[in-house]
């Protein structure tokens, strides 16, 4: 995090002397806060990537969780509360521009603590296609059903409640349940009865999840708390059917290309393991529904619509400083119109159609 602070306080130093040169910035959460107040002084519009929800209510909903489990959650872990934290990025969200939401559930905890709609701007995240295909191969209908659980087993992902939910169901009696990622130790002491089933299998951190997933029928992420899970375009792009809660942020439609549940529902859940386990007609055709639209979600798609973000805030902004020149003209110094480039501080230079951004990765 020092690191970060010095980042923040060297790039709001060389925006003071490029400042005519950028349309807008986008920058990152807790390391930001220098950034944005300069950038507020010299009249350049901001953008704050959020990449989980509004994390105050992230840190609520992963206390109340614990609690309910009897866990008590490390301080370091990412979600434990820790109030200078928060109050650092509350204070970055009053001073962007717009926040960078990628999935409706995102936007909603911001409403919720009283966010105006026109301060959230929806993008989306994406994956790579070099990386991340499927087998289309045609499965047996027969074999039994496998699934997988990627990611940090941590109570905010909501593996017990994936656990509960498929020894509920039929489809754990001659299923397989894949769980690829690592454990909190408390957690995973909490979670031993249901992972010692012979249906699941722990296999810890795997390098070679794009193969896990080619070979598995269902992703599953019941999680409590999320921006837009990578994990689930990933799991899209490589075959697998999403059976995901409304919070993982995945881009998919319930009973269209996936399958998707209430956070805590664990018998919505249950049914859902059921009925891909009992037809396996309904699961092929929701898994060549759900690839034949993973042209929408790639970082291609994403990066499109990251410019359209870039222009419609560069726009609005505009905007709203010519209303505010027209009715105080004296206050606002002139700023020549300069040639397009995008430039990436932190990262390599880009070009992308007339907008010059400035990145504070």
């Amino acid at each position: 995090m020092r690191a970060v602070a010095l980042h923040d306080r060297i790039v709001s130093h060389r925006i003071e002397k490029m400042g005519e040169q950028i349309d807008i910035i986008h920058t990152w959460p807790l390391g930001a806060l220098e950034t944005l107040k300069t950038a507020a002084r010299l009249g350049i519009p901001t953008l704050l990537e959020r990449p989980n929800a509004h994390t105050g209510f992230a840190m609520d909903v992963v206390r109340k969780e614990c609690d309910r489990l009897g866990i008590v959650l490390p301080p370091d872990q990412e979600h434990a509360y820790n109030a200078a934290k928060l109050h650092k990025e509350e204070k970055e969200y009053k001073l962007a521009t717009r926040l960078l939401c990628p999935s409706d559930f995102v936007v909603k905890t911001f409403l919720d603590k009283g966010f105006a709609k026109v301060h959230l701007a929806r993008h989306t995240y994406g994956f790579d296609e070099k990386v991340y295909y499927p087998d289309m191969k045609p499965r047996d209908p027969k074999r039994k059903l496998s699934v997988l659980f990627v990611g940090v087993c941590a109570v905010r992902k909501g593996v017990h409640y994936a656990l509960e939910a498929w020894l509920q169901s039929p489809a754990s009696k001659d299923g397989t349940f894949l769980i690829a990622g690592e454990f909190l130790p408390a957690y995973r002491e909490k979670l031993e009865p249901m992972l010692s089933h012979s249906s699941v299998k722990v296999l810890g951190h795997r390098t070679d999840v794009p193969d896990l997933m080619r070979q598995s029928d269902i992703l599953v992420l019941p999680t409590i708390e999320e921006g837009s899970a990578l994990v689930t375009s990933e799991g899209r792009a490589s075959g697998c059917v999403l059976l995901v809660s409304e919070a993982a942020g995945a881009i998919g439609r319930h009973m269209e290309n996936a399958l998707i549940h209430q956070v805590g529902d664990v018998p919505a859940l249950a049914q859902h393991f059921t009925m891909l386990h009992e037809d396996r007609v309904l699961l092929e055709r929701l898994r060549i529904a759900s690839v034949a639209g993973v042209s929408e979600i790639t970082w291609t798609a994403a990066g499109a619509r990251l410019l359209d973000v870039y222009r419609e805030t560069i726009a609005t902004h505009k905007a709203a400083v010519s209303r505010e020149i027209s009715q105080s003209p004296d206050a606002f110094p002139q700023k020549p119109d300069i040639g397009p480039t995008v430039q990436m501080i932190g990262s390599p230079l880009h070009e992308s159609q007339s907008v010059r951004s400035y990145s504070h990765i």
